[in-house]
């Protein structure tokens, strides 16, 4: 028997669009700040991709778009099964001393995020890495803290959120009942 999910929309088209485009003006401003010209923008599957399409697009960032697959690199087997939907990860060039911004949807305890820098890693040694996230919410179990955050949310226990959809973008609340 499975727990019963109720869904609702939290964020909707237009508030995403906004909260990226916030997102990207933020992006632009600490780049100059700090004196990156040319960043690689990697998204992580599959809502982290989403999201940097949409920033690379705003940023026209020269440089082609990657991504990561964070499957085999996750703690958390135990939680989601032994099978987990594999995609092959992109990194369209070397990242050794490079100036990376790493794109993900939701950031809440921080795995999925130890878990990319895990895969960055064994591609190369960047120079840096800026952490770009739409949502913020509370419930970090690790030190990682975003560079740059679309939205900031306080949820109960039991709530999470999710991004849908590919056109438009809608985050969605879920609520195990």
């Amino acid at each position: 028997m499975t727990d019963a999910v109720n869904h609702s929309v939290w964020q909707d088209a237009a508030a995403v669009t906004a909260a990226l485009a916030t997102m990207a003006s933020d992006l632009k401003q600490l780049c100059a700040t700090r004196g990156i010209n040319t960043p690689l923008m990697v998204g992580i599957h599959t809502g982290g991709v989403l999201v940097a399409e949409r920033l690379h697009q705003a940023l026209a960032l020269a440089e082609p778009l990657g991504h990561l697959d964070i499957s085999f690199y996750r703690d958390d087997f135990t939680r989601i099964g032994l099978h987990p939907q594999v995609r092959p990860s992109y990194l369209p060039v070397p990242i050794d001393d490079r100036a990376i911004i790493l794109v993900d949807d939701v950031l809440q305890t921080g795995r999925t995020l130890r878990a990319a820098l895990n895969v960055l890693f064994d591609y190369g040694r960047p120079a840096s890495v800026l952490l770009a996230i739409l949502v913020e919410r509370d419930g970090r179990e690790l030190p990682i803290e975003p560079n740059v955050v679309g939205i900031r949310a306080r949820l109960a226990t039991g709530e999470q959120i999710k991004l849908t959809g590919a056109d438009p973008l809608v985050l969605t609340k879920l609520v195990a009942e």
